[in-house]
C-alpha cells in the first residue's frame, strides 16, 4: 500500500470548517467523492502543517485535524485592506462594472509584478477597497475526511510541479 509522503499524488475528500465569532464550527467547503482535492504532495503549495497531518496515510485513511492561522494563512492584516484608484481598474476608458462587485475576487499585480488576488470590498466613486489577504487567514480551520487514493506521480507531473489528468491540470 502507498502511503503519503514527498511526490505522491494524494486524492482527499473533506469537509472544511471554521470557527466563527461565537466559537462555534460553520461549514465553508466540501470536496467529495464527485469533486475530490488531488494535488501533489510536498508541492501543493498548501500549508506546510496540512500535509504533515497527512504525512504517511493510506488510501481509506479517515483524518480529523485543525490548522490555527498560524499553520495555515496567518493571522487576518488590517494593512493588507487598501484602496486603488478606480482607474486601475478602467480599459480605454471604461470599467467593468460586471467585473468590479463588491465581493468579487480578482486577479491582480503589485508594482513588482508579485500576482495575488484581491477580494473587493467596498467600491465608490474614485476607489476600489480591496482585501489582499488570503480568505481563510485569521481563522482556524477543522478538516475531516479521508484519503481516497496515494499513488506515485509521473515523471512529468514531477517535472511541472502539479498533477495532470483527472483532478489535476489539464494542458
Amino acid at each position: 500500500m502507498t502511503q503519503i509522503s514527498a511526490n505522491k499524488v494524494v486524492t482527499i475528500t473533506y469537509d472544511l470548517s471554521v470557527t466563527d465569532e461565537n466559537q462555534e464550527k460553520v461549514l465553508v467547503e466540501s470536496a467529495d467523492t464527485d469533486a475530490p482535492m488531488v494535488f501533489l504532495f510536498g508541492q501543493s503549495g498548501l500549508p506546510e502543517e496540512f500535509e504533515r497531518q497527512l504525512a504517511d496515510k493510506n488510501a481509506g485513511d479517515a483524518f480529523s485535524f485543525s490548522l490555527t492561522p498560524e499553520q495555515a494563512y496567518g493571522d487576518y492584516d488590517a494593512q493588507a485592506v487598501v484602496e486603488i484608484p478606480r482607474s486601475v481598474f478602467e480599459i480605454d476608458g471604461q470599467t467593468d462594472e460586471e467585473m468590479l462587485q463588491v465581493g468579487n475576487f480578482l486577479p491582480m499585480a503589485d508594482n513588482q509584478g508579485h500576482h495575488m488576488q484581491g477580494k473587493v470590498v467596498e467600491i465608490s466613486d474614485d476607489a476600489v477597497k480591496m482585501d489582499f489577504n488570503h480568505p481563510l487567514a485569521g481563522m482556524v480551520m477543522h478538516f475531516d475526511g479521508n484519503v481516497a487514493d496515494v499513488r506515485e506521480a509521473t515523471a512529468e507531473e514531477m517535472d511541472h510541479g502539479h498533477v495532470h489528468g483527472e483532478g489535476g491540470h489539464q494542458h
